[in-house]
């Protein structure tokens, strides 16, 4: 089965929001965008994509649907999507040793938890009261499900 990552990281290189589909088209990088400004609360100022066409026609057709997306400057720069590649690096280096999904609802909760491992090392989770530096994942994970 394969299956899409959208992703979406800042220029810190902090993660944004990501979703999983199905399929790669208009209609599946409508869905990320509106997910990741509701994520979010405002639209991004710009927005750099790689060379897929899709991608940039749903960004092309963003304003016509919300005008809260007519400020943003879409670009194209494959230097500048290096960082997004390199934060999706993590995520396939766990899944290529599995040789990919069977199912895609399993393949969406694995690729939600390896997203939020990633933003618990990044600082991006509040644990609240419980502190992530100096302890082992369990710990951490145990913090994080009862937030």
């Amino acid at each position: 089965m394969w299956t899409y990552l959208y992703r979406a990281v800042d220029r810190e290189g902090q993660t944004v929001d990501f979703r999983l589909s199905a399929n790669r088209d208009v209609k599946a990088a409508k869905a990320f965008f509106r997910k990741a400004l509701e994520t979010q609360g405002r639209p991004p100022v710009s927005i750099t994509l790689d060379g897929y066409a899709a991608s940039h026609r749903a960004v092309r057709e963003l304003p016509e649907q919300s005008p809260r997306w007519k400020d943003t400057r879409l670009r194209s720069s494959r230097y500048l999507n290096n960082m997004v590649e390199q934060d999706h690096r993590g995520v396939k280096s766990r899944i290529r040793p599995m040789l990919g999904f069977k199912v895609f609802d399993r393949a969406a909760v694995t690729i939600a938890g390896v997203e939020l491992l990633h933003r618990i090392r990044k600082g991006q989770f509040n644990l609240g009261r419980p502190r992530a530096e100096g302890q082992a994942v369990p710990a951490i994970w145990s913090a994080v499900l009862s937030a």
